[in-house]
């Protein structure tokens, strides 16, 4: 009688289930981008078809097929499929997995897949209850998460796995995704509002499905066809695909600065914008304006420090929203001054010479003399003054083992082509 009425609860959860759910493909035909890891010939392809998937990690922002490309080696493979959620599993109900793919592999040597959806959620002692069991290939594992799994999994356990990773979809694929829901639900849907609702989802198939399955509803509600206001509506903002403590508030840092570099002040104000939207720490993009005013543009343009320095106090005087117009001022400002990594040169240069050399003492010549004794020893015997004797401007002052050593090489951007030819 239960089995009746999970029979049952199953099929009207089926008739229920948001569009997404239904729509999700079972065969890789019919699976919509992700070329790079599942196009014609690729290994990951050519695996399921041949039902050899290896234990692998599909990390990729939210839907982006993850757990479809999961659902389809359930669908094609031979071996035993189990599904934990790793939000809800305990060590325990590993173990429950882990006892019957024993029993399966001792009575019938059938295989078992274990699919573990967010695997970043697991702890250290849920992993390791997992480790054994991948190494010896008792289960093969197929991870989703959306964090970087180089982050947050074990790396004996990442030593075990091929990473895929996933990239949001671009327009034209979700596009295609709205057409063939708009199918599924009968809904008549413009060619426009097909890139409308593709635009809005942000990368994201199943935010565009939810999209499109809600303003539908609502404009068969009001007894209409199908308008722009029922999408913007329905879609409200787009998902902001961020992590400040994760592996976009690297990945969205590293192409601020290196935005900046390349001289580009509109990408660089985009990935402000995009971290300062996405609740990023405006004190950090402050201290890594500072240091990229020395770092990439150091003598080529001085003032960039202090405008990069004068924007993260406008930032602790005034505060969020009005100083993410001084974060910006200071932004454009360092991506179009001159670029120069001399000073990051010349401090790297006077380092190795320490660290090679030792701290070697100052010449006497140079060494304090104020106190009593001090000229006995001979310290300061012989110094030149420069503002009082040019000479003094042309004295070596390195310690004498190091002396004729050149550490600063202007680079003849900016400011430091001014100070090179004079």
């Amino acid at each position: 009688m239960a089995d009746l009425f999970s029979d049952a609860a199953d099929k009207q959860l089926g008739d229920v289930a948001p569009l997404a759910v239904r729509m999700r493909p079972a065969a890789l035909a019919d699976f919509v981008g992700q070329e790079q890891v599942v196009g014609p010939r690729s290994a990951l392809a050519l695996a399921i078809a041949e039902d050899r998937v290896g234990s692998a990690i599909f990390y990729g922002p939210p839907g982006s097929g993850k757990t479809t490309l999961a659902r389809i080696v359930a669908h094609t493979t031979g071996a035993a499929f189990e599904e934990l959620s790793a939000v809800s599993a305990s060590v325990a109900d590993v173990r429950g997995v882990l006892a019957r793919a024993k029993e399966r592999l001792g009575t019938s040597s059938q295989r078992t897949i274990l699919f573990l959806d967010e695997i970043h959620r697991f702890n250290k002692a849920q992993q390791d209850a997992l480790l054994p069991a991948v190494e010896t290939g008792l289960v093969t594992l197929i991870g989703a998460t959306t964090e970087n799994p180089y982050f947050e999994v074990n790396s004996a356990l990442l030593s075990r796995c091929q990473i895929y990773e996933l990239e949001p979809l671009d327009e034209s694929d979700v596009a295609t995704i709205v057409q063939r829901g708009a199918e599924e639900i009968a809904a008549d849907v413009p060619e426009p509002l097909v890139r409308l609702i593709a635009q809005k989802a942000g990368g994201d198939g199943r935010a565009a499905l939810n999209t499109l399955e809600f303003a539908w509803s609502t404009a068969r509600a009001e007894g209409g066809e199908l308008e722009e206001r029922h999408v913007e509506d329905a879609a409200r903002k787009r998902p902001l695909v961020y992590d400040k403590h994760g592996d976009a508030h690297y990945d969205f840092i590293s192409a601020f600065i290196k935005a900046i570099r390349g001289s580009d002040p509109d990408a660089a104000l985009y990935y402000l914008a995009a971290m300062l939207e996405s609740g990023e720490d405006p004190r950090y993009v402050a201290r890594r304006l500072i240091v990229h005013a020395s770092e990439d543009i150091g003598m080529a343009d001085s003032r960039a420090l202090l405008v990069a320095t004068a924007a993260a106090h406008a930032l602790e005087h005034v505060g969020l929203p009005e100083a993410r117009l001084n974060l910006a001022h200071a932004t454009i400002y360092l991506a179009r001054a001159p670029k120069s990594n001399a000073v990051l040169s010349a401090l790297g240069a006077a380092t190795r010479d320490v660290k090679e050399h030792g701290t070697i003492r100052p010449p006497k010549i140079l060494r304090d003399a104020h106190y009593r004794g001090a000229k006995k020893l001979g310290h300061g015997e012989g110094y030149l003054y420069p503002p009082s004797n040019p000479a003094g401007y042309g004295v070596d002052y390195l310690p004498e083992e190091l002396q004729g050593r050149t550490y600063y090489e202007p680079s003849g951007a900016g400011e430091e082509r001014a100070q090179d030819d004079g």
